[in-house]
């Protein structure tokens, strides 16, 4: 049957829960370690295997001896013989960096010239560890907090007036200077040194902590940008978190982010799903590299609240989240007894993944696979049509349409 079960690498990132993904595999809770994702594709960081034949193999190489059968043909076509999508399970306890991500032309650019440079692959100083851009999106199944996207330069200069801190005051008139006035702004934050900023970051905490109490449209942005500071009190991301929106998920919603959007992940869990890129710019809220300059050049200044994504009927049984990305589709399935489905049709390649109950996926004519909470299939491109039964909850990664 060309359905697999996958095993699927963890990354225990210092900012992970102690718990979400743990309790989602039936592992012990809290674990020793935070875990952060939960990674299932074939990026060559850290690629799935599948269980093919009693043994596991990893999906990179499997893909890489045969990938008209495991892709189909079509995708592997579109995607030089790659899987396009990286889905994970994220679970956030405190705040990820800032960062955002290239387009297709610029990673290409990026990349190349960092070839031609000679830079290692993995020097910590690198920009682009692929020729890939990089959009995805976050469907939360717990309650999210997010800063993403620019908010419109008249709303922060008047939060930084509210603030009334004084350091504050010419960033407030510069936003006014359109349009060249929001990045000016943002450009001149970053670039503060290490003595105006740790005491422009002490002052935004007290005021920040004050504002947070009140009742308005920026009491969430304070709220995060005042614990921000005291888990970073050096770090010009701080600042700069100011002019971001605040955007709430709730468990269903999504959030999806195109190239250039700038975004920092606060706190929840969530289903995300990307094109197979590792490509991150970050402009602060992290020990790691930062390359003010290239970031600039990729970042999206452009204004106004990101839309919040929901589901689509798709079917009686799966909702879509519908985005403009070729290389990604996510769908959800909520398979009740009374509710089978039947894949409607094939997109190429497939990871489902059981969020709650059980299900089972049988291709029709052969013994079925049971997928528990948790637990994670790979079906290839050349599959036939499938059905899902049960009681459960899955996500349904699949390549999007050209």
């Amino acid at each position: 049957m060309p359905t697999y079960e996958l095993k699927n690498t963890v990354q225990r990132y210092d900012w992970g829960s102690h718990s979400f993904i743990p309790e989602l595999l039936g592992e012990q809770v809290p674990s020793a370690e935070p875990q952060a994702e939960l990674w299932m594709g074939a990026h060559p960081k850290a690629s799935s295997e599948a269980l093919v034949d009693g043994r596991w193999k990893p999906l990179t190489g499997l893909i890489g001896s045969d990938p008209a059968r495991w892709l189909g043909a079509p995708v592997s076509s579109r995607f030089r013989q790659e899987l396009p999508f990286l889905l994970k399970v994220l679970a956030a306890e405190r705040p990820l960096s800032m960062q955002a991500h290239p387009n297709r032309a610029q990673a290409a650019r990026g990349f190349q010239a960092e070839e031609d440079r000679g830079v290692p692959r993995g020097a910590p100083e690198r920009n682009y560890k692929d020729p890939n851009h990089k959009p995805e999106l976050l469907a939360a199944l717990i309650p999210f907090d997010a800063l993403c996207g620019f908010r419109p330069p008249a709303q922060t200069a008047e939060l930084f007036r509210a603030l009334d801190v004084a350091a504050l005051r010419p960033y407030a008139e510069c936003l006014g200077e359109e349009p060249a006035g929001l990045r000016r702004a943002f450009s001149e934050l970053m670039r503060l040194d290490a003595q105006n900023r740790q005491s422009l970051i002490a002052s935004l905490v007290d005021a920040c902590s004050r504002l947070s109490t009140e009742v308005g449209e920026f009491s969430g942005a304070c709220r995060w940008v005042a614990e921000l500071g005291r888990l970073y009190p050096s770090d010009p991301g701080v600042v700069t978190a100011l002019m971001l929106n605040h955007v709430r998920l709730e468990p269903g919603e999504a959030l999806f982010l195109p190239a250039g959007n700038l975004h920092l992940y606060l706190r929840g869990a969530g289903i995300e799903i990307m094109a197979n890129s590792d490509n991150v710019l970050r402009a602060g809220l992290t020990s790691k590299h930062i390359d003010l300059e290239e970031l600039l050049n990729i970042l999206d200044l452009s204004t106004g609240r990101p839309p919040l994504i929901t589901l689509v009927p798709a079917d009686g049984v799966e909702k879509v989240y519908p985005t403009p990305t070729e290389e990604f589709r996510l769908s959800r399935l909520e398979l009740e007894p009374t509710k089978s489905w039947r894949c409607p049709e094939r997109r190429g390649p497939e990871i489902l993944i059981c969020v709650s109950g059980t299900a089972e996926i049988r291709e029709l004519g052969r013994p079925p696979h049971e997928l528990h909470r948790g637990r994670s299939l790979f079906v290839t491109g050349d599959a036939g049509a499938y059905e899902g039964t049960g009681t459960a909850t899955l996500f349904r990664a699949t390549a999007g349409r050209t």
